[in-house]
């Protein structure tokens, strides 16, 4: 929610204010010169015109004060002429007084009775020329008294003219001038207040709308602009405001889609990534890393990384940072608590560019596979030891029996010699095995396809194992369940000969005497299952699983005695695998076990042949 900002506070006032105050002050500066400089030019000119009126009547009225031979109630009667004819509506009074004080005339009309008294102003100087500005005593005006000495010929003072002017008019003219330019000025007032006003909306209106445009930016609405007005520094910002829109719009798509690509990367790597602060509690864990170690988004974040992969009583935050060294971890399947994950620890420093460390990155690699490949390995190293040692053992005891003489016995020594050729077939078969398995595992297999009929395949092969039964000692019987479609597969016929060879030669070895071998072949919507089941002695469910591992043998003793190598099974699973098909096992102990073969079928039309 946006504050309001009051008016008293805004830029708006803020401008105008100014604009009004700055106008007001020069208004009051030039008016106070313009008033002053009136007021000094009415005064003086009001006193020079005053001066010369008062040099001219002073040169006339001196003239007829001065003559002798005109009866003096005549030169009074002229003088009183002279001042009524001059008189005027800014002059109040205007007195004429001989040297010995008397008055001789007056314009005022209440004062004529005191023409031919001796005056009384205390301030009128008959001897000297002054003008002066003075209060009148009657009404308290300003006035501005002009007194001029009257001369005879001969420089000889004979009176003085005294003119009292209304100087309180001329102030008067001078504050109605004043009013009128305090109402001038207070016109021009609310004039400037309402352009300031526009003046302030049309600065502030653009700032506003930027700052709108601001607002909707920072809750991340970019489709708005902001409006240029004008094609001042205003618009010039507004457009700069725009183009810094824009950019922050493409930079925020441009971070939002790398943080979207990081989190997919994140969320799709197959290795679990845990990020902390500096304070070792995780800040992020990815998919991976929860399901690795079988936690919770909401368990997991804030939490201590120490506490998250146990590590809290053999390391410290500290230790961990300064010993970034791989470990690895052993954590209960989130499957099943009996199997266990084998985790590979590696840990990275979050450094700044001035070296402060800022957190701490732990990328989690399952290596349960790896380590089961490498136990695989080791222990399949000692099962070829162990398989090839034991039948070189048992030759090594027969050669040295004949090298010690026994090759002279004519009885021991053909079957010394046989035990040594079977034992040397053994181990021929062995490597030839561990050979195919050698390409199979490096994809150097060639498969040669072709297109055969399958039952018929499996029939060629089960013949011959029929025509085998009378050459063992061990008596079986083959039943055949077939459907009667003919199934046509594209197979590497000699490897998948070898794997029906090696299941059904495992079958009559730990078939009964007299027992019976059932061989079914059915078809489903897309595969081909071959299953042979035997009546044997049948295997352990917890060594199910493991019969098609390299060299695992149920009973040991017994498939050694019987010359097997361990391998037919590995092989056939390797085989099935790389015609895209499967093998599988289910048993009962001693009721026998049925081995599955599944290959691709795909039904064809028989005019495609035709």
């Amino acid at each position: 929610m946006k504050n309001k900002v009051r008016f008293y506070r805004s830029v708006n006032f803020k401008i105008a204010l100014t604009f009004i105050l700055i106008l007001f002050i020069s208004i009051e500066i030039i008016g106070a010169y313009f008033i002053r400089g009136l007021e000094r030019s009415m005064i003086e000119n009001y006193k020079d015109s005053m001066d010369t009126q008062a040099e001219t009547l002073s040169g006339t009225i001196g003239t007829y004060l001065s003559r002798q031979d005109v009866d003096p109630a005549d030169i009074n009667n002229e003088i009183q002429r002279i001042l009524d004819s001059s008189d005027s509506a800014d002059i109040l009074e205007m007195r004429v007084v001989d040297e010995k004080g008397i008055i001789r005339a007056t314009t005022d009309v209440n004062d004529r009775s005191s023409i031919g008294k001796k005056s009384i102003d205390s301030y009128i100087d008959q001897f000297t020329d002054k003008s002066f500005i003075a209060l009148d005593e009657t009404t308290g005006n300003r006035v501005l008294i002009n007194i001029r000495v009257l001369e005879s010929v001969g420089d000889v003072v004979i009176g003085s003219l005294y003119i009292r002017g209304d100087l309180e008019k001329q102030y008067q003219e001078i504050s109605n001038i004043a009013l009128i330019f305090v109402s001038a000025t207070l016109i021009a007032i609310g004039i400037a207040i309402v352009v300031s006003m526009l003046v302030a909306r049309s600065i502030t209106q653009p700032i506003g709308e930027m700052r709108e445009q601001a607002l909707r930016i920072a809750k991340g609405d970019y489709s708005h602009t902001v409006d240029i007005k004008a094609r001042d520094e205003l618009g010039q910002l507004a457009e700069t405001f725009n183009q810094l829109a824009e950019r922050i719009e493409e930079t925020q798509e441009a971070m939002e889609a790398e943080r979207n690509r990081l989190n997919s990367v994140l969320t799709y790597m197959t290795d679990g990534v845990i990020a902390t602060d500096r304070r070792g509690r995780v800040i992020m864990i990815n998919e991976m890393a929860l399901s690795l170690l079988n936690l919770k988004q909401e368990e997991s974040i804030g939490e201590s990384i120490l506490k998250l992969l146990d590590l809290e009583e053999e390391y410290t935050l500290r230790a961990l940072l300064e010993n970034t060294e791989e470990m690895l971890l052993e954590r209960s399947s989130n499957v099943s608590h009996m199997e266990r994950l084998i985790l590979r620890v590696d840990f990275s420093m979050i450094r700044r560019e001035s070296g402060f460390i800022s957190g701490l990155v732990a990328v989690l690699h399952d290596v349960t596979e790896q380590e089961k490949t490498e136990q695989e390995r080791r222990d399949f190293v000692s099962n070829v030891s162990h398989e090839l040692r034991t039948p070189l053992t048992s030759m090594r005891s027969y050669i040295e029996a004949l090298h010690d003489g026994a090759w002279k016995d004519e009885e021991i020594a053909p079957h010394f010699l046989e035990v040594t050729l079977e034992e040397t077939d053994r181990m021929i078969r062995m490597i030839n095995d561990l050979l195919s398995l050698s390409k199979m595992d490096s994809g150097n297999a060639q498969l040669q396809l072709e297109f055969v009929n399958f039952n018929n395949l499996v029939n060629f092969v089960l013949d011959r194992f029929d025509m085998m039964v009378t050459n063992t000692e061990k008596d079986y019987k083959i039943q055949r369940e077939f459907t009667k479609r003919d199934l046509w597969l594209e197979i590497d016929t000699d490897r998948i000969i070898q794997v029906i060879d090696n299941i059904m030669n495992n079958a009559i070895k730990y078939s009964p005497d007299g027992g019976t071998v059932t061989v079914r072949l059915i078809e489903t919507h897309n595969h081909v299952i071959l299953s042979i089941s035997d009546q044997g002695m049948g295997i352990p469910r917890s060594d199910l699983a493991k019969v098609f591992d390299r060299f695992y043998r149920v009973d040991k003793a017994r498939a050694r005695q019987q010359g097997g190598t361990g391998l037919g099974l590995a092989i056939s699973r390797d085989v099935l695998k790389a015609h895209g098909g499967s093998i599988w096992a289910e048993s009962r102990e001693h009721y026998g076990s049925t081995f599955f073969i599944s290959l691709p079928y795909e039904p064809y039309e028989e005019e495609w042949w035709d």
